[in-house]
Formats: C-alpha cells, structure tokens, sequence
C-alpha cells in the first residue's frame, strides 16, 4: 500500500487506550496511581510512550479507558496531550468507568470495550485498535493495520518471542505458516514453545486489530455469555479461532526501536524491571534510544529552569556522571553516579545518590547516601538520610525486592 493509502486506513479507525489497571505488582509506588500513571525517564509517563506511538503512526482518535485511581493520569493527559487539533477529528478522550451497561465497573479488558460501544457507534469507524497503555517500547501500529486489511483479516493479534519461562505471564498462541493463528492460551502453566525453539514462545502484546462489525458481533456474544470472564485473552480469541480470520503480526515488522535484531518493549511491571528499564538510560548507548526525532516521545514537557550543579571544591562538588538530570533540579555539592532525576529534585551538600531513580520533587538533605532505591515523588530525605546501604535496615522501614532495590515513598516515611 502507498503511505496515501495507509493514511486513509488511520483515518478511519478509532483507538482505545486500556489504562485503568493498579499494577500492583509495583507495590507502593501504585498506592495513589495507576500504573500507565507511573513515572518514566526523567519527564514522561508509562502511557506516553503509547500516546506517542498512537500519534507518530497517525492513530489522532484516541480514547483512554481509566478505572483505578485515575486522577494523576487524567491531569497528566489534560495538561500534555491537549495539542492535538480537534477541528481536524483529532483527539484523545479521557473515559473514566461510568457503569454504561450496569451498575458494575470493567470486569475485563472485552468488558471495558463493550461499556463503551456507544462511543464507537458514534465515531463511525472501520477498524479498532486496542492498546494496553502500561509498557514501553516504540511501534508504528499503521504498519499492523496494513497487514491486517491486506490479509482480509477480522482480529489480528500484535506478538513477539519471550522466553519459555517467562511466557505463562502472556497469552501464548501457535501459527501456521500464513501466520494464522491456530491456537491461543491465555496465560498457561505449561506453555507451549515455539516449533524448532524449545526455549521461546510466542505471546500475545495486548495490542489487537478489529474490523469493527467483527467487534460489535463478538462483544455482544460475550456480554450474553454468563460463563466468561470477559477478557479478550481469556475468551474472545480462543473462542473465535476455528470460525474467523485472526492473524499475528511479528512485533519486530513494526517496531520503531530495535536493538540489534530485536525489538525493544519492555513490561516495567515489577519494581526490579521498573528501576532496570530507567538506569538502562544511563548507559553510553541505551537499549531505548529516547533521542529519536523521526519517532519522538511526545507529551508536554517541563517548563523548568534548567539543571543547575553548584560548587567545585574537595568534598563539595556539585557533579552528575553517567545520568539523566531533569528541568528544575539543583545538585548542590553532591554526587549523582548513574541514577536519574526527575524534576524538581534538590540535592544537598555531602550527599551521594547512585543508581538510583528520584521521582519529581524530592528534597535530599545533607550527607544522604542512597544506593540502588527508588524514591516517590514529594519524599523529604532528612540530614543523614541512608537507603540501599543496609539491607536489614531498609526492610524494617521500606520494600526491598528480590534484588535488593529498595522503595522509599512519602507513606513509608510517615509523611502526611
């Protein structure tokens, strides 16, 4: 198809964003917001990335389904993504649940599609596509749409290759040679692996292309089925397979970010993948090349007064090596060693922060040691202050996980 041609397929379809999920796997740090609401990189959220995506591909119909603690990502949407032109047909809907068809909220991704086809009606679409808005990872989803209407399919289902131990945490599907897929297990305890790679398996993204009508019919067959858990995962994909056209599409076709031969798309659904993915940034060449201005990370960005570091004397050296540091922070003779500051932070004398992730708007007093932690936003670090240093300590007082990274945030040092 021509790149007229593909506009003409994005156009006419309308995209939900599923944003309404805790996360909780991200303990604390999900106490007051959903995960797509989490901090990442420095000057961005979770659901930036697929916002972005959605408007780097020409997808400008955008609704975000919210549920869980929504506020801090509805104000996030309202005050960064309101750029884009409405006298054109372009814009992101912030939904929140709204018991449309009972007096239930969403019960399951398929559930929270059909408590919201009124505003599909309304929009009149061809296709729709359906996003998960919790992962990162950059990709031109009009390439899937491409295939889906050249392939004559009614579902296709976005995938890419994860290790067999890790694929009881995805639905995992089998294809034939046409890459129809021929069978689908919504997180199985036994997963099956890919023909010829015992040690891979094919799982499914959370990101799926329907032709419209296809949706309406299956939705509204599922919402009548008082067996299923209404989930597209779970119910709806197996249960269409021997009956309609649903096909894969390979990830790494549309992927904007590839590392070497792999696509970059990470799931920052535990603490340790979330602190991993942002130090990753802090490498010479990180995995996520953040720096793309063919593929930009859109969003409004902060308006802050630059990084500022003051002092250069033994001892007292306002310095940051080997890190990301946000608008609005001072490092005021203290040392920063692969860490990232969001904005807002200021560091005092003496201190040292290393590989470690501060979220906006934390104030670090004097002779602070962090080490290997997470600080939430509005944290007030005392003089003295140690996290990450002893182990024992920190799980008297904070989370620490399996790897030893330790969260601090303003509930767990009593703040109110």
């Amino acid at each position: 198809m021509s790149i007229d041609s593909r506009r003409g397929l994005t156009r006419n379809t309308y995209t939900l964003v599923l944003a309404g999920g805790r996360g909780s796997r991200l303990r604390q740090l999900t106490d007051h917001r959903a995960k797509p609401a989490v901090p990442f990189a420095g000057t961005m959220r979770i659901i930036d990335f697929t916002l972005g995506n959605c408007v780097n591909s020409g997808l400008r119909r955008i609704g975000v389904l919210t549920q869980y603690k929504a506020q801090p990502l509805i104000r996030h949407i309202e005050r960064s993504w309101g750029f884009l032109e409405a006298s054109l047909g372009e814009f992101v809907d912030i939904v929140p649940a709204q018991q449309q068809t009972g007096e239930l909220w969403y019960s399951g991704t398929a559930n929270a599609v059909y408590q919201n086809l009124d505003m599909l009606r309304e929009a009149e679409p061809k296709y729709v596509v359906v996003l998960a808005g919790d992962h990162v990872y950059k990709m031109d989803y009009s390439v899937m749409l491409e295939e889906h209407a050249l392939q004559g399919a009614q579902l296709t289902v976005a995938c890419l290759e994860v290790p067999l131990d890790d694929a009881s945490d995805f639905g995992v599907m089998a294809v034939d040679t046409e890459q129809r897929i021929v069978a689908f297990d919504e997180k199985p305890a036994h997963p099956r692996p890919l023909p010829g790679r015992p040690d891979r398996a094919l799982a499914s993204m959370g990101i799926y292309v329907f032709d419209t009508d296809f949706l309406f019919e299956q939705l509204e067959r599922d919402a009548r089925d008082a067996t299923s858990s209404h989930d597209f995962g779970r119910d709806i994909i197996p249960r269409v397979l021997a009956s309609a056209r649903v096909f894969a599409h390979r990830f790494e076709d549309s992927c904007v970010n590839m590392v070497g031969d792999r696509p970059y798309w990470r799931d920052v659904g535990t603490l340790d993948a979330y602190w991993e993915a942002n130090l990753d940034l802090t490498r010479v060449v990180p995995e996520l090349n953040l720096y793309d201005e063919s593929w930009p990370v859109l969003g409004r960005q902060s308006t802050r007064p630059p990084a500022k570091f003051v002092f250069d004397d033994a001892g007292r050296r306002g310095m940051a090596v080997d890190s990301l540091v946000s608008g609005g922070c001072i490092v005021s003779g203290a040392t920063i060693r692969r860490s990232i500051l969001f904005n807002g932070v200021l560091v005092a004398e003496g201190s040292l922060v290393e590989d470690s992730v501060v979220l906006s708007n934390v104030g670090i007093g004097r002779g602070v040691v962090l080490r290997r932690t997470i600080i939430d936003r509005r944290c007030v670090l005392p003089d003295g202050f140690k996290a990450g240093v002893d182990p024992v300590h920190d799980r008297a007082r904070f989370h620490v996980t399996e790897r030893g990274i330790c969260l601090v945030t303003p509930d767990l040092l009593g703040m109110h």
